[in-house]
């Protein structure tokens, strides 16, 4: 194999795995919180940990990368994702399961916020979408294999196996990656520790009171929280004004192309993620299918998403991203549209119509969109560059959260809300109806979003993939 595909293919396993773990904890939650004798609002951060560590520290990570080795940060996050996923399977408690998630999610953050730097460094600016459309199908292909090994491997083997299963994979591709994949152009420049310390502190206040807000409903905690995060956030552009060498290269959002696909990325998260919590809710508080069936009428999506990502970023290297990523967003669109349809006696075959439209709209806006970043960015900040996009789509998928819970709350009580989320819990005909009202008015929100979204991403322009290309890893 050519050295590019051989990393292409570490980069993807990585993808695989991180994938596999964000469904496959779902289809276990019932079987984790019996067995460890614990409760819903404490095991729910088994789901949060990961999302909230994932989403603050992808940025700060990506811009280590940069400056003291791609590599040395992917394969870094290797090894801590394979040594906390044995201890996930070990944990004989609810705290010390939810302190080894946020442990492997820290993993997860070092080698998602690197990876795409990895690939900018590794193909040819008018090859990325390509790479990228492989990553894509990567992500589609572990959130099926999630679905489904997670209802079989806690049926047959039980829950510890699900993070078990990652050991063996983590150490041969953990091999691979120290072998195959090397570090190009380090950034001599000095790390901004306090600029870092200051951002993860305003996105993990501003993280809190989101997910706070989601637990309990609003309360002065949340609102002290959410100012305190807004506060610091300010506190953080200020400082990074009288910075020499900030986390956040501002040049880089003077760029049109990166900033709008940044943003694109940030809204398409949070008016399309939280569409699927709020179908899965439907499907088992609904019509009353278990789990694993709610999930498994969403895998035609993934399917088709797996088997497009690679063409569709083959045609935004040809065409660039612009109407590709455009277009995969109006086929999300038309997917949210479908599910407005849902009522309480809906067949469940509409819900698969509607996934089949969202496989073609995120195999058409990934592979695009994220390759439109990476083309646009200077080749010394790819991994702040990658960190960025991570901590938006990050950003997007715990809004996501909050704004299902919240929507899910005022309809049916929450505590029901969450009970529905994790596990299977059918509702009387009176809260199925008082649900499906709010679930309408949700999905409205989100089209609107994803509306925004589509302007954005219609509106960034054409990235030049004909600039000068860089050498490549191993060569």
């Amino acid at each position: 194999m050519k050295h590019e595909n051989i990393v292409l293919s570490i980069v993807v396993l990585g993808t695989i795995m991180a994938s596999i773990d964000s469904t496959i904890v779902l289809l276990a939650f019932p079987a984790m919180t019996q067995a460890l004798n614990s409760n819903i609002a404490t095991m729910i951060w088994v789901i949060l940990i990961y999302v909230l560590v994932t989403a603050v520290a992808s940025m700060q990570l990506g811009r280590v990368g940069d400056i003291y080795g791609r590599s040395r940060m992917f394969n870094l996050g290797f090894g801590l994702f394979t040594l906390a996923s044995f201890f996930c399977g070990l944990a004989p408690n609810d705290v010390l399961l939810i302190a080894s998630r946020g442990l492997q999610a820290f993993g997860g953050a070092l080698m998602s916020s690197n990876s795409g730097a990895i690939i900018a460094d590794t193909f040819e600016r008018h090859r990325m979408g390509k790479a990228y459309g492989y990553t894509s199908l990567g992500w589609n292909v572990g959130a099926t294999l999630g679905i489904v090994l997670g209802g079989v491997i806690t049926t047959f083997l039980g829950y510890r196996y699900i993070f078990f299963i990652n050991v063996p994979i983590g150490i041969v591709a953990l091999y691979l990656g120290l072998k195959y994949i090397k570090d190009v152009n380090v950034v001599k420049e000095r790390l901004d520790l306090r600029g870092m310390l200051v951002l993860g502190a305003g996105l993990t206040l501003l993280s809190l009171g989101g997910v706070y807000f989601a637990s309990v409903g609003l309360d002065i905690s949340d609102a002290v929280l959410v100012a305190a995060g807004v506060l610091v956030i300010l506190l953080f552009l200020a400082l990074e004004r009288r910075t020499a060498m900030p986390v956040i290269n501002h040049t880089l959002l003077k760029n049109r192309v990166f900033r709008n696909s940044i943003l694109a990325s940030l809204t398409q998260g949070l008016g399309y993620m939280g569409a699927v919590f709020l179908v899965i809710m439907y499907l088992q508080g609904v019509v009353g299918l278990d789990p694993l069936y709610a999930s498994l009428l969403l895998i035609p999506g993934y399917v088709i998403s797996s088997l497009l990502s690679p063409l569709m970023g083959r045609y935004s290297d040809k065409y660039g991203a612009r109407l590709i990523a455009t277009t995969g967003l109006v086929f999300l669109i038309i997917a949210l549209l479908v599910y407005l349809t849902l009522g309480v006696g809906s067949s469940v075959y509409v819900v698969i119509i509607g996934s089949i439209f969202a496989g073609f709209g995120g195999a058409m806006f990934w592979p695009a969109n994220n390759s439109a970043v990476m083309a646009s960015s200077d080749q010394r900040s790819y991994g702040s560059s990658s960190g960025l996009l991570r901590l938006s789509s990050g950003i997007g998928l715990l809004g996501s959260f909050v704004i299902v819970i919240a929507v899910a709350a005022a309809a049916i009580p929450r505590a029901l809300a969450f009970q529905i989320f994790v596990s299977s819990s059918h509702i009387s005909t009176a809260l199925a109806d008082a649900f499906v009202a709010g679930m309408h008015v949700s999905i409205i929100a989100l089209i609107v979003i994803l509306v925004i979204s589509a302007f954005l991403s219609l509106t960034r322009g054409k990235e030049d993939r004909r600039a000068a290309t860089h050498d490549k890893a191993g060569t």
